[in-house]
């Protein structure tokens, strides 16, 4: 899975590439190349392209630090990381209540880090000219198991008679428990008859091959596929709105923005090399986040992650104290605790 850097590369081209290149390794310790050891890292496919862009650019200045990059999905990749076995864990969404208990039976602290905003996009196979845009209750005609509607012409009168196949990321990902939860909510089901696959690319050919298709994911992966895939408006209440940087920062592309995040082992920050990478992910995660297709977070929210990445400030904002989810914007949740 790794198209999106490849063709990242591609589009700067081999001299801005270079450019690039020499520019973050001017910024980095020269004591980073001496740095040896692994960087362990599994998580979130959505979160995937951002850290495996990070990780190739700090394979410059530390050639001798071997990061590793794994795709379980959100879920499976806080599996391993709440045992011990990754430093680092990419997320989709913030850590569960059940994932933050195994994290504390097992001694294991951590820091949680957001790096970008995403846009949870809708798509549609580009010959679909009927679903320009959805509501929310037409999604859950769609996704829901009580509704399970077959075909297009039972979501709005005037759609065809064209039979609906559904592409959708595995239940380990963080994108499916986001979807989950904006439509079917704590009580509700998604039904069970989809295809599914922790492989975005995998969705997008799916899709792109199929005229009744409709899936979703992460918005780099529709960014990049963008002349293959048609990206559905959602109306969430205050019409229809398409992803993009602009919607999706403000909030305006509701009820599908949400950000991202990597967690980090408090005791893998005793290693140089993991220490040397997060740091180094401060520093570039947020321009590489853009290059492949997501939204940077506001400075401030930068800045606050970083603060409490040097203070080794562990836990989650995201759960309080009886492990019931905090909802809110990003910038209202995630702030410095005096």
């Amino acid at each position: 899975m790794r198209s999106i850097s490849t063709i990242r590369f591609a589009a700067l081209g081999l001299a801005a590439a270079g450019l690039l290149a020499s520019t973050l390794t001017t910024n980095v310790n020269a004591a980073d190349k001496k740095l040896s050891g692994p960087v362990r890292i599994d998580g979130s496919s959505t979160v995937y392209p951002i850290t495996e862009a990070v990780a190739e650019e700090f394979s410059e200045p530390a050639p001798r630090v071997k990061v590793t990059v794994g795709v379980s999905g959100t879920g499976g990749g806080f599996k391993r990381f709440v045992i011990g076995e990754t430093d680092i864990s990419d997320a989709s969404r913030p850590i569960k209540a059940k994932e933050l208990k195994a994290a504390n039976e097992n001694g294991i602290n951590f820091i949680e880090i957001p790096v970008a905003y995403d846009g949870l996009t809708i798509v549609v196979n580009k010959k679909n000219t009927w679903a320009n845009n959805l509501t929310v209750d037409e999604l859950k005609k769609i996704f829901l198991d009580s509704s399970a509607i077959s075909n297009w012409k039972d979501v709005r009168p005037g759609f065809p008679d064209e039979k609906i196949k559904i592409y959708a990321p595995g239940t380990d990902s963080g994108t499916f428990d986001y979807f989950k939860e904006v439509i079917a909510g704590k009580k509700g089901s998604i039904r069970s008859d989809m295809s599914v696959s922790e492989d975005d690319n995998i969705l997008v050919r799916g899709v792109a091959g199929n005229k009744g298709a409709i899936g979703f994911f992460g918005c780099a992966y529709y960014f990049e596929n963008a002349s293959k895939l048609k990206a559905v408006a959602i109306d969430g209440g205050k019409g229809a709105v398409l992803p993009s940087s602009k919607t999706i920062e403000s909030g305006e592309y509701a009820p599908f923005s949400r950000p991202l995040f990597i967690y980090v082992n408090a005791k893998s920050t005793a290693k140089p090399q993991v220490d040397a990478f997060v740091q180094f992910y401060f520093e570039h995660g947020p321009e590489l986040a853009e290059e492949v297709g997501y939204v940077r977070l506001p400075s401030k929210v930068y800045a606050i992650a970083k603060k409490k990445y040097l203070t080794r400030h562990t836990g989650t904002h995201f759960l309080d104290a009886e492990g019931e989810k905090i909802k809110g914007a990003l910038p209202d949740i995630y702030k410095d605790k005096k």
